[in-house]
């Protein structure tokens, strides 16, 4: 018996130890269970899987042809076969410009040509070259939605040492209050608009938009409108017909899915924040974990072990929700990132072939940063009925070495968490804490037995040097990989999302009868009555 039919076996294995015992053990634990990657390190040791319980997992990646998958996936292969695309973010970050065909076409030379572009317009704006109404470009305004505007918000905020450029703000929210308080603090005479929709149809941005388009024609000639706009988008005409100059489109191509966008021309907002050679180095990192992806063995395989790690809590041991958890301030909109990366990738309950799923496939994605949230939800992943797997990412060192104390602090409270979700606190202990205060008899049974920490509750923990943009480069493309391996054990489909597209469908149609125009008898009865007291809050 092997595969998925081998895991119950597993399981039930894994609830009759404790993790501490593997460590007990196996001496060579640590260095087993760990994988490296130049400076980057992922310690997966502290999850309840022992060697028989990996060679199984490596077996079921094995039987899912991973390898051929991955080696589909970064020579151009339709791999996306519900849309019948290929699926080559990979190539935005293919450095060496190596050919990678696509339908017998070489797509290189136009990314090539497209980050040549996005060189040589960041460089004019971050030099004042590129002119607005009011001269030199102080602030940008990036406005995207989904991963067009998660990845470069995220990057920007991680890499805000590097910034030496204009200011970059970003608008995504259909709610106006979300253009209204970003636009409102800046000078539209020296403001950059960039506006990334693929298709620039996109309801949100569009709308987000057109409401850009209108501050700034409020304060300068329609005939620089021009050189305030730049399209990140494919849709050449539409951007033209938007007023978007022809100098000033950057496009890319269907093979690039938007939360996988940020390597590319949606990435620009972040260029001109750090500038063409750091993003160079933030490509560089991606590349980096690509060559590893393909190159190493599975057993050794950074994006294939934190992929098996997640088959294993949530595909065998039923857990269900995934905490990502980076003590780094710097990454707060990281685990955001990745709940769309992961959740619009694989929150898929379909396989392949059409057939409904007879498993999970991945599990909720959240987190926030640093100790903040020790002082929040952390009770939760110590004392709570529900087993959350936690994913720590730290660096060595920090930027601010006057602040050194702070960040030896960090780390050490990182470092802690891991040990007492691993170690945890027994019955005995607490009890003996509790005779120290002087307490006796049943006050001390019941005070001692709030401060029980199960333990043996699974982490991995990420540690880095420092917050570069080739480790962040590394990260991103180390979590991209995670997601299609995780897929394609599953037997899903990661880079389709038809899951968004109904409600969007429908809230196309409630506009009419939100302003009267229908009577919206056609929809359900809460809908509707939702509608008329909307409307009547309205008159």
């Amino acid at each position: 018996m092997g595969g998925w039919d081998a895991l119950p076996g597993h399981v039930k294995n894994a609830g009759a130890r404790s993790i501490k015992s593997l460590f007990d053990t196996d001496p060579a634990r640590f260095a087993d269970f760990s994988v490296t990657l130049g400076d980057f390190l992922m310690d997966f040791s502290k999850c309840n899987i022992d060697r028989p319980t990996l060679a199984a997992l490596l077996d079921i990646a094995a039987q899912a042809r991973v390898a051929d998958r991955r080696d589909a996936m970064f020579a151009g292969g339709k791999i996306n076969e519900t849309e019948n695309r290929a699926v080559l973010h990979t190539a935005l970050r293919n450095l060496d410009g190596a050919p990678v065909l696509v339908d017998g076409t070489d797509v290189m030379p136009g990314v090539r040509a497209t980050l040549g572009r996005m060189r040589t317009f960041a460089g004019r704006v971050r030099a004042g070259a590129h002119q607005g109404a009011g001269g030199t470009m102080t602030d940008v305004v990036h406005i995207g939605t989904g991963g067009s505007y998660l990845g470069p918000a995220m990057a920007t905020r991680a890499l805000s040492p590097c910034h030496d450029g204009p200011g970059v703000h970003f608008v995504t929210n259909a709610d106006g209050a979300d253009s209204a308080d970003t636009l409102k603090a800046l000078n539209p005479a020296t403001t950059l608009v960039l506006i990334a929709s693929k298709t620039f149809t996109t309801t949100e941005t569009m709308m987000n938009a057109k409401t850009a388009r209108s501050w700034l024609l409020a304060a300068i000639p329609q005939s620089r409108l021009g050189a305030h706009m730049v399209a990140l988008s494919s849709a050449d005409g539409r951007a033209a017909a938007f007023g978007v100059h022809p100098d000033h489109v950057f496009g890319f191509q269907d093979w690039v899915g938007g939360r996988t966008s940020v390597w590319g021309a949606v990435g620009l907002s972040l260029m001109l924040a750090i500038g063409p050679e750091n993003f160079r180095m933030f490509l560089e990192g991606g590349q980096a974990m690509d060559r590893h992806f393909q190159t190493a063995p599975l057993a050794a395989n950074m994006p294939v072990l934190l992929a098996l790690t997640g088959i294993w809590h949530a595909g065998a041991c039923g857990y269900d929700t995934r905490a990502v958890l980076p003590y780094d301030q710097r990454l707060a909109r990281l685990p955001a990132y990745l709940q769309q990366l992961d959740m619009e990738s694989n929150g898929k309950g379909v396989a392949m072939d059409g057939s409904p799923l007879r498993h999970h496939s991945g599990p909720i994605i959240w987190g926030e940063p640093g100790t903040g949230g020790q002082h929040a939800f952390y009770q939760s992943l110590h004392q709570g009925t529900r087993i959350i797997p936690c994913e720590f990412l730290i660096a060595r060192t920090g930027h601010e070495p006057e602040l050194a104390h702070q960040h030896r602090f960090l780390l050490a409270n990182c470092l802690a968490q891991s040990e007492a979700l691993l170690l945890g606190r027994s019955l005995e202990c607490a009890r003996a804490m509790m005779a120290a205060r002087g307490l006796e008899g049943a006050e001390l049974e019941r005070q001692a037995a709030h401060r029980v920490f199960p333990g043996n509750r699974p982490s991995v923990t990420m540690l880095y040097d420092r917050l570069t943009p080739r480790t962040l480069g590394m990260i991103i493309a180390l979590y991209e990989h995670r997601v299609f391996v995780e897929g394609v054990i599953w037997g899903i489909n990661s880079f389709d999302q038809w899951g968004v597209e109904l409600g969007k469908e429908l809230a196309l149609s409630l506009m009419p009868v939100l302003t009267g125009e229908r009577d919206g008898a056609d929809r359900d009865a809460s809908t509707r009555m939702l509608a008329r007291s909307i409307r009547r809050g309205q008159a």
